[in-house]
């Protein structure tokens, strides 16, 4: 693990929001801490009733966030980065999974993503990295113009960013996306 991503974790771990690629488009990420999600969500200026992505490279992340745990093993990482829909736990906060009663898992092999999770031993909450209604940020320099320089670190976009996951409700079987 390079000292940037030890630098990241440290980051998120002290509740900061940072904005790194993840396995679909650029990304701000926080840890599941209350002021950190009030925080992302106030630099891009979402409501919290839409929800965030719960991103991680492991299934057991997900595990304290689900009603159904036994649904998590229908998840399986996809060629096609897929967001499941899942029942949430009672517990799981509303800035966590909004106006729903669902909650958003991806699962992912992105490296970037698997590193910060073991090194925060935590789910990744993650949104796409821009300014609601706007399009995502694809360099430095429209991170720090969008954001105004208050995001507490950025790690570069790259050239695998792409689009948005596809959503599956692995309740329905519904793809929304």
């Amino acid at each position: 693990m390079n000292f940037r991503t030890r630098l990241a974790a440290k980051i998120l771990d002290l509740g900061g929001v940072i904005s790194n690629p993840t396995d679909t488009v650029q990304g701000l990420t926080c840890l599941p801490y209350e002021q950190s999600i009030q925080k992302m969500l106030q630099l891009k200026r979402r409501s919290f009733a839409k929800g965030l992505v719960l991103l991680a490279s492991k299934i057991d992340f997900f595990y304290p966030y689900v009603q159904d745990s036994a649904l998590l093993t229908q998840i399986k990482i996809q060629k096609r980065p897929t967001t499941y829909l899942l029942k949430a736990n009672d517990n799981v906060s509303a800035l966590i999974r909004g106006e729903f009663d669902t909650i958003a898992l991806r699962l992912t092999n992105n490296t970037l993503i698997d590193a910060l999770c073991r090194k925060t031993n935590s789910v990744l909450l993650s949104s796409s990295a821009n300014i609601t209604g706007k399009p995502t940020a694809k360099s430095i320099l429209e991170l720090n113009c969008a954001f105004k320089q208050k995001l507490d670190f950025i790690i570069a976009p790259n050239k695998d960013n792409k689009q948005p996951s596809r959503i599956i409700n692995l309740q329905t079987g519904e793809i929304l996306r």
